[in-house]
This record gives structure tokens, C-alpha cells and sequence, in this order.
């Protein structure tokens, strides 16, 4: 089996995984493309996942902790961990990811996307449609925050004191009037227009974002390619 490590101090863990009689691929080295990895092995915390799922997309993961904070690690230590990728003593978990829409550019999230004003001086201003139909009137607040069942633990719970495990998670962000949090079929469509802008769009810890001018829309829905996870059996 071929790993490919991505971290920080990934490096530690090299002689380790070859030790188990695991085939290790440099990612500097060797192009992806040319020597493909069969797993991913994150090497940090929660956000290294992020990081390497937003370079590999299509690469099953496993996360071994290397950070103060990191949910989704597996407990156990990286010897057992490689052992069990040599032995195939694992399962993959498949979990949903969403993307954001604007013109032709498109970013893809794990945990969220986030739309956020520009200006904390000034309320961001727009309107929201569900599968073609408007929600509420014009909102004004910070922004929105569209989760998976996985980020809902993160800034969607922050602001809705609440998580989910199935479905879309819709959350208003400091809105100047009522308006309830919602979650949805993980099938529905999201269009939020912006009627005062700019305002900026992230996708989970990713450095790239988007500036969405005012009057333009932009659309986030289900990710037609699931996030990849081994589970230790």
C-alpha cells in the first residue's frame, strides 16, 4: 500500500510506515498524478484534515493526532495505525461535503461554507431561496453559515447552540430580526443573493475565498463526491 504523509512533522512518521511495509510516496517529490497514494495519513489535528482533504479530495484519509485538539483523530497510536492499513483492518466512512457556486469559480468544504460582510462596520444585506423559493424578506446581519452534519459541532453550533446528523444546517448569523435556523435535506438547493455587499465566502480553513459583489448570487449544495475516512475495525 502506498501512503502518502502530509503534516507539518509528517517527516516523523516515515520510518514508522515503512517499517510496517508501507510503500511511503513524497509529495514533493513525486507527483500525485504520476505515483498516486492509496491513503492520505493526516498528521496534526482537525484543520491538517481539512488542509489535506482540500489538496486530495478524492484520497480516503486517516488522521493520526499531532495536535491539542483533534476530534476526528483515530486513538491509537501511528504503529498500530500502519500495521492496520498493511493488514486491511479498516473501514471507510463516507461522509457528505458541500460546495459553493459563483459564476464559474466554485469552492468545496468539509465542515462549512461561510458567508461573512466585509465590512464589520456594516450589516450584510441579502436574501435567501430554497429551491427557488424565498426565505423571509431581506436579512440583515453577519452573514450565514451553511454546515454538514460533521461541521455543525464547529461555527454552526456557535451561533445555534445546536448540532445535527443528517441533512444541510442553515444558520443566520447575528440577523437583526428573528429568523430560525433551519436544516434540510442534504438534496436541497441554496441561493443567497446579496443585496449590500461585498461580502467574502470561505470554504472551511482553505486560504482561497470568494468576493461576491452586491447584486450577484451565489449557490451551495451537496458535493457530488463524499469525504473519505478509515476507521480502525
Amino acid at each position: 500500500m502506498k501512503v502518502l504523509l502530509f503534516g507539518n512533522d509528517a517527516h516523523k512518521l516515515k520510518n514508522k510506515a515503512i517499517k510496517a511495509g508501507l510503500e511511503v510516496v513524497e509529495e514533493k517529490s513525486t507527483p500525485v498524478w504520476l505515483d498516486k497514494p492509496d491513503v492520505v495519513v493526516s498528521f496534526g489535528g482537525d484543520g491538517t484534515f481539512l488542509q489535506a482533504e482540500a489538496v486530495f479530495p478524492y484520497i480516503p484519509k486517516i488522521i493520526l493526532k499531532n495536535s491539542r485538539i483533534c476530534k476526528l483523530c483515530i486513538k491509537t497510536t501511528p504503529e498500530k495505525a500502519f500495521l492496520a492499513l498493511k493488514n486491511k483492518k479498516y473501514k471507510v466512512e463516507k461522509l457528505p461535503k458541500i460546495e459553493v457556486i459563483y459564476g464559474k469559480e466554485k469552492l468545496v468544504a468539509v465542515n462549512d461554507i461561510v458567508v461573512h460582510n466585509k465590512d464589520p462596520r456594516h450589516g450584510m444585506r441579502y436574501k435567501v431561496w430554497i429551491d427557488g423559493g424565498q426565505v423571509n424578506t431581506e436579512i440583515i446581519g453577519d452573514g450565514v453559515v451553511v454546515a454538514t452534519p460533521l461541521g455543525s459541532s464547529g461555527y454552526y453550533r456557535s451561533i445555534t447552540d445546536s448540532i445535527f446528523e443528517t441533512g444541510l444546517g442553515l444558520a443566520f448569523n447575528n440577523s437583526t430580526e428573528q429568523s430560525d435556523h433551519m436544516v434540510l435535506n442534504e438534496n436541497r438547493i441554496i441561493e443567497i443573493e446579496i443585496t449590500r455587499g461585498p461580502v467574502h465566502v470561505f470554504a472551511d480553513n482553505q486560504t482561497k475565498y470568494l468576493v461576491v459583489e452586491e447584486g450577484e448570487r451565489i449557490k451551495i449544495k451537496k458535493h457530488k463526491t463524499p469525504t473519505k475516512i478509515i476507521r480502525m475495525i
